[in-house]
């Protein structure tokens, strides 16, 4: 399926759907893997309809056991080569939000989330 020209929203929802095939082949209720996740039933009901938070579509993943899928949905990214030959060994922190950016601009001093 080609995601390119569609919506977050319905890339969402399309997710959601899948996340209650996954449920119902397992034969549990949404308060069964509310449970085992360790939300609410509300929780799994808005994951089903794409609306999640991201720690929540975690753990219902890991009810439903398919964490092993996350690879496969979002793989590790390795340091490009140009970055490595910059980095010279050390591991990218974060971005240096060089990019477009406008000489004699101002300089963006937002704090930059750290893993």
């Amino acid at each position: 399926m080609d995601y390119t020209s569609r919506s977050p929203a319905a890339i969402a929802g399309a997710l959601g759907q899948r996340l209650k095939q996954a449920r119902l082949n397992l034969d549990l209720t949404q308060q069964e893997v509310g449970e085992r996740a360790g939300v609410s039933r509300k929780a799994v009901l808005n994951a089903e309809k794409g609306k999640a938070q991201l720690e929540v579509l975690v753990a219902i993943l890991q009810a439903l056991e398919l964490t092993q899928q996350l690879d496969n949905f979002l793989p590790p990214q390795p340091p490009s080569p140009i970055q490595l030959a910059k980095l010279q060994g050390k591991q990218r922190q974060r971005a240096s939000g060089q990019r477009g950016k406008e000489e004699g601009g101002e300089e963006d001093t937002r704090e930059e989330a750290e893993w």
